[in-house]
């Protein structure tokens, strides 16, 4: 795997993990494997995606322990099908960035 796509999965990872310092190294990284900053938005936005589903299905356990409703918890933002992914990664603007 090429070490700008190893720094574009860690750019993603560091912000479903909220750890700031490691987002900071990762971005730094990518930018340094000539990383365009398109490609860092939707791996910080593809991370945001994945936090997000991580976040409903907590709130929906928490839920279920204390019997009372701890917050929204939508569906995955995956999508339930293989289309819906694709189709989300095929858009131009997923993070909802102004790039201008």
């Amino acid at each position: 795997m090429e070490n700008k796509i190893k720094m574009l999965i860690a750019v993603g990872a560091a912000v479903t993990a909220n750890c700031q310092p490691c987002l900071k190294t990762a971005v730094s990284q990518a930018q340094g494997t000539g990383a365009e900053e398109k490609e860092i938005l939707e791996a910080i936005a593809i991370g945001r995606i994945v936090r997000k589903g991580a976040m409903g299905k907590m709130d929906r356990f928490a839920s279920t322990l204390t019997g009372k409703d701890v917050g929204s918890s939508d569906k995955c933002p995956f999508g339930s099908t293989e289309e819906e992914v694709k189709e989300w990664v095929e858009q131009d603007d997923q993070c909802g960035c102004d790039r201008s």
